[in-house]
């Protein structure tokens, strides 16, 4: 499951690397949650949170079967 995780951040992390921010996988827990470290541009930006949700938790969910959520940890 961590591969299939890795090749769903992977369709979104040119995008984020475009305005100089990344994502990292951390941590998938039993229950079905993704946890990862946004860093670079995109620690502390305000955008964030819509940007881990709309991008980020949608690839993820669409590419990986039995993922509930995406987390910033």
């Amino acid at each position: 499951m961590r591969e299939q995780v890795e090749k769903a951040l992977d369709t979104v992390r040119p995008i984020l690397q475009a305005d100089g921010g990344y994502v990292e996988l951390v941590n998938i827990l039993p229950s079905g949650i993704v946890q990862v470290r946004m860093s670079g541009a995109c620690k502390g930006c305000p955008m964030a949170q819509m940007t881990l949700k709309s991008s980020i938790e949608r690839a993820v969910k669409k590419m990986v079967p039995g993922i509930k959520a995406v987390e910033a940890v």
